[in-house]
């Protein structure tokens, strides 16, 4: 017969199992981009800079901030849910949405409600994103406020912050960061456009060629070279009648299709990562079947979005609802 009290209680538990380097009680960010390079999450909000990164993070985000709330009972009494409406109405609801859609480009996106005594009520006065790089996991999963180097993390109290996470699981409680998809494709293209600027500058101007006679001084061959330096900028020079100046333009169109093609793969990464699709970003050949397949896939992606900030709103909203009316029904967002 099984032995019930281990069938009753989880037997493996990361303090069974932890590594030695969790002996503080942290877990360190799984996230491969960044144990390999060493880098922080800083490195992911410098991929912002991207244009075509940012268009994709505006494109993601717009899909949910367009769209109406409301607030439903959900079972809860028609006061609470009257009075909840309002306090949520007084909220900067769309700079939260757009707070809260930090988590799928960071994993998570811890924020912080400060409270606030209105009335008889207490109601959150702020609730907004705070820097990921302020907490840490602990081995049990939860979320803890980072200490001093060499000290074990402090917990958090209840009520205090909303943990918006993006698929996290056991072994990730950190979450899957979105950027750290598109971290090499920015580099990548970064690279390409700096060598392309190199390149446009060496053969993207025309060669000026300045010829005279044999026997011609060095300094007469040094003054010629000055003055074409300054006709490069601008377009004037004086010169004896037997010098010939003539203009040599460099054909170079296979280098520049490499570093084109180079940028707008790395463009159609970004996008697959960020949207899961390319279409509602670049204009490509494609049929109209091709363009309503990835239109609906926006759609899912917007859908998927909205359960995300649902649930945050929803974690607010049951400790406005307990803090003030105790462990009753609560309305959902």
């Amino acid at each position: 017969m099984a032995n019930t009290h281990q069938l009753t209680r989880e037997y493996f538990t990361r303090s069974r199992f932890a590594a030695a380097g969790n002996f503080l009680g942290f877990l360190p960010n799984p996230d491969t981009i960044l144990r390999r390079t060493g880098k922080t999450l800083e490195a992911y909000r410098d991929l912002k800079n991207d244009p075509h990164v940012w268009s994709c993070i505006q494109s993601r985000k717009s899909g949910v901030l367009c769209l109406e709330y409301s607030i439903v009972p959900a079972g809860a009494s028609a006061s609470i849910v009257r009075e909840v409406d309002q306090i949520i109405r007084d909220l900067d609801i769309r700079g939260i949405l757009r707070d809260a859609l930090e988590a799928p480009l960071f994993g998570f996106q811890p924020m912080e409600i400060v409270w606030k005594q209105l009335g008889r009520f207490l109601v959150p006065e702020s609730f907004r994103a705070k820097p990921q790089e302020w907490f840490t996991f602990d081995c049990q999963g939860s979320l803890c406020a980072k200490s001093e180097i060499g000290m074990a993390p402090t917990p958090i109290a209840r009520h205090k912050i909303v943990n918006v996470r993006y698929e996290a699981d056991y072994n990730n409680p950190y979450g899957q960061a979105l950027l750290g998809k598109c971290y090499w494709q920015v580099q990548f293209k970064r690279g390409g456009l700096r060598f392309w600027v190199n390149f446009s500058e060496r053969y993207g101007m025309p060669l000026l060629l300045g010829q005279f006679a044999r026997g011609a001084s060095p300094e007469e061959a040094k003054e010629l070279a000055e003055q074409l330096s300054q006709m490069a900028e601008d377009t004037v020079i004086v010169a004896p009648a037997d010098i010939s100046v003539s203009m040599h333009e460099a054909s170079r169109n296979s280098s520049v299709n490499l570093f084109r093609e180079l940028i707008h793969h790395c463009n159609t990464e970004i996008s697959k990562a960020l949207l899961s699709q390319t279409l509602t970003t670049e204009i490509d050949m494609g049929s109209y079947a091709a363009a309503e397949t990835h239109f609906k896939i926006r759609r899912e992606v917007v859908q998927s979005d909205c359960r995300l900030v649902e649930r945050a709103m929803n974690e607010l909203i049951a400790s406005i609802v307990e803090l003030n009316f105790g462990r009753v029904g609560a309305p959902h967002f």
